[in-house]
């Protein structure tokens, strides 16, 4: 039997697409796919695909011709083609449209591109061009799998991804996180998102304002890292906000689980990876309904409006004087996460597409 060569395609990567790939990758080399992954040389040293049985072909982010040109020749002799994300689609629809025609190509749409403002037109454009390029468009959550319809689709499916389990080890779940943030003796929230636009932090931040009136005043930590971080230092300074920005970490799991509340203020999330890591846990999630954030927690997380300062903060303010229903929020959430898709249950809804579009 002809061993099936399928190349998948990064484009900027986020770190949820990312450790999708690579767990992907694994999946599929380990049930005798040929992998290759094109991705800029950093994801690559961040995410190993190498390690994961993959080839590697570094491709640089931009859409310049020799961008597109490295990208052509690595899926020449491919079976199928997989991009992730719509830049990566775009970049795949530009290096197969001198391919075969009879290439199979798929993209998974992980996540939505803000279409407000003058770049607006422009991403609804991309959108329909990789929409309707692809033999199968694949959406995480079902917001994408209309949005891809709308674009001119001709197949969109649901395909939920699970990525890796990052669990907390257990002998650092004690008192010391707690202690290295400085809230021993106050409630610890947590957050982890990109310091950038979308991810809420103006309304998270006016909620802080209002929590600096509870005794004992909470501590929000928020970990991740971008353009925003000198802007937010600033404000947080100017209002005394109960606040600590974290950088970049590698032990998220660990803060989360020292956490009494975890929080996901953003605009728009389809799968988000803190929501997935907070529910396994046992950590209450409060998070705002936007996306496909009800679908993946069901009644296993508090939801707010997006933007509702007010909806936020009194609900985190109830939940931290209520044990009991961050108690029940906890094994809710454990009983929601352990009904979601493996990854074995990703990788073989994956392979099942791509046998039903190779002949294989």
């Amino acid at each position: 039997m002809t061993q099936l060569r399928t190349v998948q395609v990064l484009g900027g990567g986020s770190a949820g697409s990312s450790a999708h790939v690579r767990s992907l990758a694994s999946g599929l080399a380990a049930r005798g796919v040929r992998v290759t992954v094109c991705a800029p040389a950093e994801l690559d040293r961040e995410h190993d695909f190498i390690g994961a049985g993959a080839h590697f072909v570094p491709v640089p982010r931009r859409n310049d011709p020799a961008g597109v040109a490295a990208l052509r020749n690595a899926c020449i002799g491919a079976d199928l083609v997989h991009a992730h994300g719509l830049y990566a689609g775009v970049r795949a629809a530009l290096a197969l449209s001198a391919a075969p025609a009879h290439t199979p190509f798929v993209t998974t749409w992980h996540a939505r591109r803000p279409v407000d403002g003058p770049r607006g037109g422009l991403v609804r454009l991309l959108e329909r061009r990789t929409a309707r390029a692809a033999t199968v468009v694949l959406g995480t959550c079902t917001e994408l799998v209309d949005r891809a319809r709308r674009r001119g689709a001709r197949d969109a499916r649901l395909a939920p991804v699970t990525v890796p389990v990052r669990h907390a080890p257990v002998c650092l779940q004690d008192g010391k996180v707690r202690a290295e943030l400085g809230a021993v003796e106050r409630p610890l929230l947590v957050t982890v998102a990109p310091l950038t636009g979308g991810k809420g932090y103006g309304p998270l931040l006016d909620a802080a304002r209002h929590w600096r009136g509870l005794d004992p005043q909470p501590l929000l930590v928020v970990v991740g890292e971008g353009p925003e971080r000198a802007a937010l230092g600033r404000r947080i300074a100017a209002e005394d906000l109960p606040v600590r920005l974290l950088g970049d970490r590698d032990d998220v799991p660990v803060l989360l689980a020292a956490a009494d509340v975890a929080l996901l203020p953003s605009r728009w999330e389809a799968r988000p990876l803190v929501a997935q890591e907070a529910l396994r846990l046992g950590v209450p999630l409060v998070a705002t309904a936007v996306g496909g954030v009800p679908e993946l927690v069901g009644e296993a997380a508090e939801l707010v409006p997006y933007g509702d300062v007010p909806a936020l903060a009194g609900v985190v303010e109830r939940l931290l004087a209520d044990p009991d229903r961050r108690s029940d929020l906890a094994s809710a959430g454990r009983v929601q996460a352990a009904g979601w898709p493996t990854e074995d249950d990703t990788v073989a809804h994956v392979l099942r597409i791509y046998d039903e579009l190779t002949g294989a």
